[in-house]
């Protein structure tokens, strides 16, 4: 009879945990300790294992850069779809850092109809022919099926197919967990994934400033098991202020790092319960909102000061140089971060200087004391159209009378419209601050060119 219960017993804990190959101790089986990527549980908590080893993903998403990750003190990568994936395997295997696998899984939102079930069979062959020819690769350490797949979601069926998906990666691939990443702000998102994603084995969350409530949100929507914060970084655009024309209002680089320098040991460096680790985003130069928002080198590889800040979160080691500080932006000799100007104020000459010209001035300053060097731009307002989210705008020309010092006098453009004033700040160690001020032209068109 006691066999039996402990029988029945283990049946249902297999059940109730899907995919979590762990024993109840919370020390690896002889399965696990062979694995190279498992799910420990002793009863309170999770914890992802390597080999059968502790492993807390420090990483960063991202498809350059890695070696200087590596040396910053981060473990880990994520990409979201297989582009290009053997030299990013292959490149993460060279530095010993192990790759967060994404699936890529077509979005509701961008048009995909999952009642079509021709398109939806493509993307499982699609899908299935991946993990076949990656799954053995010494690098990967998790698979990720789709990315914020469940946004603006209203057929069921995506959770249906992300699960089916789940298990296709099991079938083919017993070795490695699965996890689904999704916007954790909605908590009917996260009951729909606990409840119709069973083998999901790891909740990924892409978080940002919603970290705060994550504990709530799994509570309210049932999720109980593993997670992995697969998107963190400075407060997104949808989460600051705006200005009266409704564009966000960018926070500088140093507030940024400020920001994280906050919330990562509150968060993730104190290894709440449950959490596997996380992904800070995004480790390169992405235009989003702006080229330089989430980006974490410019375009030339030169580090903002959030290189420096991971490697002391991760690493415990200050920097031997640090990025410059921009601690103020003036504009006209004001303090602020948004305007909006008129038409008829500047081409009739502006009354602050009398010559058309604006003003604008970057306090910035260097912890060495390196000598520094600027570059200013004028860009419209990126759309959410190709360029909201792609190749960064081209700067506008023929603005500003200077623009490589720390104050300079521009023009403005002559056209209505939403516009950054964008200024970057170099030292001599292949460093970049960066910040922005936000501004608007309102009314009719000018009659004369920009």
């Amino acid at each position: 009879m006691r066999f039996a219960t402990l029988l029945l017993l283990t049946l249902l804990s297999s059940w109730l945990l899907p995919g979590c190959t762990s024993s109840q101790s919370g020390q690896p089986t002889s399965g696990q300790s062979n694995k190279p990527t498992s799910i420990g549980y002793d009863g309170k908590t999770y914890q992802l294992l390597r080999y059968g080893k502790p492993y807390f993903i420090e990483g960063a998403g991202g498809i350059m850069y890695y070696d200087r990750l590596k040396a910053a003190g981060g473990n880990s990568i994520r990409i979201w779809d297989d582009i290009d994936a053997g030299q990013l395997l292959d490149e993460a295997h060279r530095l010993g850092l192990t790759v967060m696998f994404g699936l890529w899984v077509e979005r509701e939102i961008e048009g995909f109809d999952y009642d079509d079930q021709a398109a939806v069979d493509r993307q499982y062959e699609r899908i299935r022919k991946t993990v076949l020819k990656y799954r053995n690769h010494p690098a990967l350490l998790l698979w990720c099926v789709g990315n914020e797949w469940a946004q603006n979601a209203d057929n069921f069926k995506v959770y249906d197919e992300v699960n089916r998906l789940a298990k296709l990666v099991h079938d083919l691939d017993p070795d490695h967990p699965v996890s689904t990443a999704i916007s954790p702000d909605s908590k009917r998102a996260i009951w729909l994934v606990a409840q119709r994603c069973p083998a999901v084995d790891v909740l990924s969350v892409n978080a940002y400033a919603l970290t705060s409530q994550l504990s709530e949100f799994f509570s309210e929507g049932g999720w109980k098991g593993p997670y992995i914060i697969s998107e963190y970084g400075a407060q997104a655009y949808w989460e600051t202020t705006t200005t009266p024309w409704s564009a966000p209002i960018e926070p500088s680089s140093d507030q940024k790092a400020d920001f994280v320098r906050r919330f990562y040991p509150a968060y993730i460096g104190s290894r709440p319960a449950n959490c596997l680790g996380a992904y800070l985003f995004y480790w390169g130069t992405k235009q989003e909102e702006s080229h330089t928002w989430f980006s974490v080198f410019d375009d030339k590889g030169r580090e903002t000061p959030l290189v420096g800040l991971m490697q002391e979160l991760w690493s415990g080691r200050s920097p031997a140089n640090q990025a410059p500080s921009i601690r103020g932006l003036l504009i006209d000799g004001q303090p602020t971060t948004h305007q909006s100007f008129a038409i008829r104020s500047f081409l009739t000459g502006s009354r602050k200087t009398g010559d058309g010209l604006h003003r604008g001035q970057v306090m910035a300053t260097d912890a060495e004391g390196d000598s520094l060097t600027y570059l200013w731009e004028i860009k419209p307002r990126a759309l959410r159209t190709a360029d909201y989210i792609g190749t960064p705008r081209p700067a506008l020309e023929g603005l500003f009378v200077t623009s490589n010092q720390s104050a300079v006098s521009f023009r403005l453009p002559t056209q209505p419209g939403a516009y950054r004033l964008f200024v970057n700040v170099y030292d001599t160690h292949n460093h970049v601050a960066t910040g922005n001020f936000s501004f608007e032209i309102t009314g009719k068109p000018a009659s004369v060119d920009q």
